[in-house]
């Protein structure tokens, strides 16, 4: 019986359900919308994040450089070349020279890795050397007596001394000594290999290399080809390429070998921190601050913080103004719903006095009421489901490119402060501050999709709870009245 009457009812009264339906599918529609472009939204800034830190790396542990004291001196690059003369014509022999500096920021012990791997709530921790190589390559031209006139006049034989001079070629790229035991963990994590293979874990102090797409482009590198790097030559293994738009390291080499090339023996720069349970990155942070001197411990939180661009206005709108505007339209939604319902009942008050006086207890007018509103607010969290997941696609279809780009805050100077703006932690990666373009999109969760559920039920019943209370008050006598 009560379903038969409900069936008649929803059919005789069409337009009315409809309305009621459409303005709850409308609420839970841009909720739908909201809550899935805060997650692109999430998406795109770990993305961001990911660039710098490597995928699974939780924070950073590095040591800011200190400015130099009264009368110390900047270490800065030097090269010294003999001037030999090794060729017909006047011609110099070629000269080449590599400098390997620590770049960006202050070294730390390598034991610094294991005094982190042992603090409580770390799960895994390794550590990174991050390196600066300048390569200068070019050579002496002699240049060549013409007879004549010293220069200045007077005699004596002899002349005037033409051409000559030096012409040099400078490479300046970026190395990371990368644990190769531990791939999982670290910068390379955000790159892909591409063409080759990766490091083995057995090649702590192999002669191997895995080059970065963009500079193998630029130095026509293959795999299998040789890169020498200040006397040592390294085999090409693999290309990588950074899954993101942020720059990479040029080079990655086994930890061991970049230590010895940048004469850092045992030291690290960065160490990168996974920790066991997200919810307790705060504490792991504060502990590693306490067990390491002078750390500077940034977590991908605090790295968010310094993202800028159209992606962070984006954010804040879609998290502030976005989700009140959505948490209105809803609330009103509902408003609407129980208002509307109420009404209903308020024109059924002959109707529902006879069913009365028929013998329907007040419970039974009351629940029919109610699960007429519930189904009315099913099918509005149906069609909102459908015109969200409809919003969700075409903004993830035709959505705007996003930009995002690291501030200041999120750099370190290389060495006196003069080098490039790096990543926090990051493998000397100089473009960390231009602008990374991210694709907006709009990704729905199951969650999303049951908190749609619950909000079709809890607008049914609100609305079932303001008809309900209005026919709960009905009595028989009032439908007498309204027999003419």
């Amino acid at each position: 019986m009560f379903f038969t009457y409900l069936r008649r009812e929803l059919r005789r009264r069409r337009k009315a359900a409809l309305v009621v339906a459409s303005g709850l599918a409308l609420g839970i529609a841009l909720v739908i919308v909201v809550s899935s472009v805060s997650a692109g939204m999430s998406r795109a800034q770990d993305k961001v994040l990911e660039s710098l830190y490597g995928l699974g790396t939780d924070m950073t542990v590095t040591k800011a450089a200190s400015p130099p004291g009264e009368g110390e001196t900047v270490r800065r690059p030097r090269f010294e070349f003999d001037a030999t003369d090794g060729g017909a014509g006047g011609e110099g022999e070629q000269q080449s020279q590599d400098i390997v500096m620590v770049q960006g920021f202050a070294t730390l012990d390598a034991a610094t890795v294991g005094t982190v791997r042992a603090q409580d709530g770390v799960a895994d921790a390794v550590g990174g050397l991050n390196v600066r190589v300048m390569k200068v390559n070019g050579e002496f031209r002699r240049g060549q007596v013409e007879p004549g006139e010293r220069p200045g006049g007077g005699g004596g034989g002899g002349g005037a001394v033409r051409g000559g001079g030096a012409a040099f070629d400078v490479d300046a790229y970026t190395v990371y000594g990368t644990d190769v035991g531990k791939p999982g963990l670290g910068p390379l994590t955000s790159s892909k290999i591409t063409s080759g293979r990766g490091f083995h874990a057995d090649e702590t102090d192999g002669e191997v290399a895995v080059v970065d797409s963009a500079y193998a482009k630029e130095q026509s590198l293959e795999v299998g080809d040789t890169l020498t790097v200040s006397g040592t030559a390294f085999e090409v293994v693999g290309i990588a390429t950074a899954d993101s738009a942020g720059a990479a390291a040029s080079v990655y080499l086994p930890l061991a070998q970049a230590q010895r090339l940048a004469d850092a023996e045992n030291k690290v720069t960065t160490v990168y921190v996974r920790a066991a349970d997200s919810q307790r990155i705060d504490a792991v942070k504060a502990g590693i601050q306490q067990n390491v001197s002078g750390a500077t411990v940034t977590t991908s939180a605090d790295l968010a913080d310094t993202v800028s661009g159209s992606l962070s206005t984006a954010s804040d709108l879609a998290s502030g103004v976005g989700k009140w505007l959505s948490y209105v339209v809803l609330g009103a939604a509902f408003l609407v719903a129980g208002l509307l319902t109420s009404a209903a009942v308020s024109r059924r008050v002959r109707e529902f006095g006879t069913l009365k006086a028929l013998g329907w207890r007040s419970g039974r007018v009351t629940r029919q009421v109610a699960g007429e509103a519930l189904v009315n607010g099913l099918i509005g969290g149906a069609l909102g489901i459908g015109l969200g997941l409809a919003g969700a696609w075409l903004i993830t279809a035709f959505g705007p490119t996003l930009t995002a780009e690291l501030g200041a805050g999120a750099g370190g100077g290389g060495a006196g402060g003069g080098g490039p703006r790096l990543g926090v932690g990051g493998p000397g990666r100089e473009a960390a501050s231009r602008p990374l373009d991210i694709a907006l999109t709009a990704p729905v969760s199951l969650t999303t999709l049951a908190l749609a559920v619950a909000l079709a039920v809890a607008g049914g019943l609100v609305a079932g709870a303001f008809g309900g209370w209005r026919a709960a008050r009905l009595r028989p006598a009032d439908a007498l009245r309204r027999v003419g």
